[in-house]
């Protein structure tokens, strides 16, 4: 039953968050990526994600972050700023700055580490939810956070008016299908190869990481989907396997591959904070030359 209208869009960046050659926070490069993507086929932006590096940027620089993007693209796509953290009242409080600083709406991970049991995951998202006026995407990463959101947890979730959307990476393909089945809720891919499969379900579209780098390609697969041509989605979806592979499943966060990617087409990227370390030569030439194998036609 999800809605026929995304709340945040359908092809949405989870966007690296640039730094200058010392590590401070680029918001003149972060603004012209985010103008990049967004001409690109991007009608939304996740910011300060995993991939946006949040565990190392400041709260001030959080809220910067978002100003600069909303004045770069202006009304052109959603901004969603990403707030969760492992302490309810900090995440309670990033939520209401990422309001005052203008985002559309907010991307609440599962409190990490601690591994709070369901109830307390439920408690945890609906005061956050209550803490501000703006719709909230849950995002359900139990590889990352260490504790899943329940199904049974997101169906009570669903009957809160701000909690719109899920944001799933939690690879559990069947416990999507019956949440879309019961709910409203907007179900976005949170992992890259499963775009066309969860939007050919009901899904709302998609949180990509890999959209940094072709956002252009991965549009075009919901678009030949929504244009009838299923063979031609599946074809776009296909072909972007390696790359997505590469910057995914390689052994290195996506961020530090798509930052790796990002540098050699001349976008702003930067390096990344520690303790992550960034790509060596051979693998950044190898996702230059898959980025190169897909883009040319």
């Amino acid at each position: 039953m999800t809605s026929s209208t995304p709340p945040f869009g359908r092809a949405l960046c989870a966007m690296v968050t640039p730094f200058t050659s010392t590590g401070a926070l680029d918001l003149d490069g972060a603004a012209r990526l985010a103008d990049h993507l967004v001409s690109h086929g991007c009608d939304g932006l996740v910011l300060s994600g995993t991939t946006g590096e949040s565990p190392t940027t400041t709260d001030a620089e959080k809220s910067a972050l978002v100003t600069a993007v909303r004045e770069a693209v202006g009304g052109r796509a959603s901004i969603v700023a990403g707030v969760g953290t492992a302490d309810t009242a900090h995440t309670v409080a990033l939520a209401r700055e990422a309001e005052k600083a203008g985002a559309d709406g907010l991307l609440v991970a599962t409190p990490y580490y601690s591994r709070p049991p369901q109830d307390a995951v439920e408690a945890y998202f609906r005061e956050v939810a209550d803490a501000t006026g703006l719709p909230l995407a849950l995002y359900d990463i139990p590889a990352r956070t260490g504790t899943r959101i329940e199904p049974d947890t997101v169906l009570r979730l669903a009957g809160h008016p701000r909690i719109v959307a899920v944001k799933d990476c939690s690879y559990d393909f069947l416990a999507a299908q019956k949440i879309l089945a019961r709910t409203d809720l907007a179900y976005y891919a949170g992992c890259d190869e499963h775009i066309l499969a969860l939007y050919a379900v009901g899904g709302a579209g998609y949180v990509s990481t890999v959209a940094n780098v072709v956002p252009d390609h991965l549009r075009a697969v919901l678009d030949a989907f929504d244009a009838g041509d299923t063979a031609r989605a599946a074809a776009l979806q296909q072909r972007a396997t390696a790359l997505i592979e590469a910057v995914m499943a390689n052994g290195l966060p996506g961020t530090v591959t798509a930052k790796a990617l990002l540098t050699s087409l001349g976008l702003p990227a930067g390096p990344v904070r520690p303790p992550l370390r960034p790509a060596d030569r051979d693998t950044t030439d190898d996702l230059r030359s898959l980025y190169e194998a897909l883009t040319a036609g």
